[in-house]
């Protein structure tokens, strides 16, 4: 058996992908089948080329469906615009392909339910990619809270901070298009959402929502632009039309969390932090020092207690057995997350047990639960902060 894959989209998060997928076989015991790397599809045939060359792909596309017509392939990641995942994805699903679908899930609720609609029916394996949880430092957390550790949690307070759209020089894209809540919420507020249920447990209602448009126009780009890069500007100017900012507050039984997001938050390019006060202690996540994690418990000494540094390793979830130098305290990264979401994806499409695998990726259900939350924010928005039961 071989498997062949693709990548759907060479920008900042499709590259991710394609190297994922070439780390993946390298991750734990050999068990997955050959793996062929096949194509690298976007429709700036130059980036597909340099994407393709880059991560040793056979070739590159310009048209998703030469993807879904070749019998060779697969397994296709799809990293495009979110407005672009239904198409994409139903026609993927029709040729058979195994699906690993960027978050959020798609632009619209409506959307995402009709995508979880052809997942369901399906003859193949349809995935959202939401890699935080495959963060040792975020998964080693969730542990201590179900195991007692640091026990029932009181509450969560969470922010996702980017700095990617902070430069009112930076140009118009597909990200400053759509409504309301579409913009840092469904970008990185989607990881919050989804991480603070994985801590937390089920989200029962939102509210205090609101959303800050803080850049309210953008210079149209004057070539092709690639994730959060550059490119050289012209002097006419579009509106930008959804959320660089947006705050709520979520319910989970008796536990609440305050969340916020951010994608002009000057000084921060990929700022995501969270810290949960358990009825044992408290823990803290920042992705700027990933391999990881602060821990405080009640049962420190009066005068030395406090936070504890615990660096990330061996010991801890996803990394043991993982990595090259399989030793506690050696560090771990955002990258290597998009590599443990293609082992476990290629790992579900090879048919090997989940009691063998990695915990399987989310499904498409998830995401439109994910969308569902998102959708409630932005109606808690619009009726000045309202509550909104889930």
């Amino acid at each position: 058996m071989t498997i062949g894959i693709a990548v759907i989209g060479a920008g900042m998060a499709g590259k991710s992908h394609a190297a994922a997928y070439r780390v993946a076989p390298t991750l734990y015991r050999p068990t997955l089948p050959d793996l062929r790397y096949v194509s690298i599809c976007d429709v700036n045939a130059e980036i597909g080329e340099a994407t393709a060359r880059r991560y040793g792909y056979e070739r590159s596309d310009t048209d998703w469906r030469a993807i879904a017509a070749d019998p060779d392939i697969h397994v296709v990641s799809v990293v495009i615009a979110n407005s672009l995942h239904l198409e994409v994805v139903r026609g993927l699903l029709e040729a058979g392909k195994h699906v690993l679908c960027e978050k959020p899930l798609a632009d619209t609720l409506e959307s995402a339910r009709e995508m979880a609609r052809l997942a369901r029916e399906a003859s193949s394996i349809a995935r959202i990619g939401l890699t935080y949880v495959r963060q040792p430092g975020i998964a080693a957390i969730r542990n201590w809270i179900q195991d007692g550790t640091l026990g029932t949690v009181l509450h969560l307070s969470a922010r996702y901070w980017c700095d990617y759209a902070c430069n009112p020089k930076g140009q118009m894209s597909w990200r400053y298009k759509g409504p309301m809540g579409s913009g840092a919420l469904a970008d990185v507020g989607s990881h919050l959402t989804y991480l603070s249920e994985f801590l937390c447990g089920d989200m029962t209602a939102v509210s205090g929502g609101a959303f800050t448009t803080a850049i309210t126009e953008r210079p149209l780009p004057l070539g092709a632009v690639v994730g959060h890069g550059q490119v050289e500007i012209s002097t006419e100017t579009e509106p930008v039309e959804n959320d660089d900012y947006a705050t709520f507050t979520a319910k989970f039984g008796t536990t609440t969390a305050s969340l916020e997001a951010s994608r002009v938050a000057a000084g921060y390019p990929n700022g995501l932090n969270f810290e949960v006060f358990c009825v044992n202690g408290a823990a803290s996540f920042h992705q700027d020092t990933p391999s990881q994690v602060r821990l405080y418990l009640h049962d420190d000494q009066p005068g030395t207690n406090g936070y504890r540094t615990v660096n990330l390793g061996s010991d801890h979830p996803y990394v043991a057995g993982g990595m090259a130098i399989d030793v506690s305290g050696v560090g771990f990264g955002q990258n290597e997350g998009f590599a443990f979401q293609a082992r476990a994806f290629l790992e579900e499409v090879a048919g090997i047990p989940e009691s063998e695998s990695l915990p399987r990726n989310a499904s498409f259900d998830d995401g439109v639960h994910n969308m569902e939350i998102l959708a409630a924010v932005a109606e808690s928005a619009a009726d000045n902060g309202k509550t909104v039961t889930l």
